[in-house]
């Protein structure tokens, strides 16, 4: 019996496609480097430096803070869902790569403070979805088993923390990724 639904955010919960590319589109030119158009952050990877990744970081939180919620939105039927698994008993949490104080603004927006019992981002020391941690970390503060756990994702990398945490999972085709990545 599930008893925990864990819930991706980016691509699950939220559609944050428009305001992660502007807020990564500013980080860029900034930093003069050349802007990319929005399909590409679906995949996007970069070239790296440890000091521009640090530069562009920096840019991209800063304006992220301020302009997270500007075009994101809940997909369609979400708010629905996750109310009608508190209606059943049902105890929601949120495991996300995105940085936490960004995570717990983004939920506290859209969900209210009172609707995720536990909301997790990328937190320093921890490491990153696929790694298992972050759903360890919330099956610990909630008492339940995998077992009693069922993970939602849009990606492969979210499926495959489900299987390295242990946990049942289902793979939802509006998110960033195609429905290919999840089967």
């Amino acid at each position: 019996m599930t008893r925990l639904v864990i819930f991706d955010l980016d691509g699950t919960l939220l559609d944050t496609i428009d305001d992660l590319a502007a807020s990564t589109n500013y980080a860029l030119r900034r930093n003069g480097y050349p802007e990319h158009e929005l399909a590409a952050y679906r995949y996007f990877v970069a070239e790296r430096s440890a000091q521009n990744v640090e530069r562009l970081r920096r840019d991209f939180v800063e304006y992220y803070t301020e302009h997270s919620a500007d075009l994101t939105k809940p997909y369609r039927g979400i708010r629905e869902t996750v109310s009608e698994l508190g209606r059943r008993g049902i105890v929601r949490a949120v495991a996300s790569n995105k940085y936490q104080a960004a995570t717990e603004k983004l939920v506290a927006h859209f969900f209210g403070e009172e609707t995720f019992r536990v909301v997790l981002g990328q937190r320093e020391g921890i490491a990153p979805k696929p790694d298992p941690t972050i759903v360890r970390d919330i099956l610990s503060r909630t008492g339940f088993a995998p077992a009693e756990t069922l993970y939602v994702g849009d990606s492969c990398v979210d499926m495959q923390t489900a299987l390295n945490g242990g946990l049942r999972s289902v793979g939802v085709s509006w998110g960033f990724r195609p429905r290919v990545e999840l089967e």
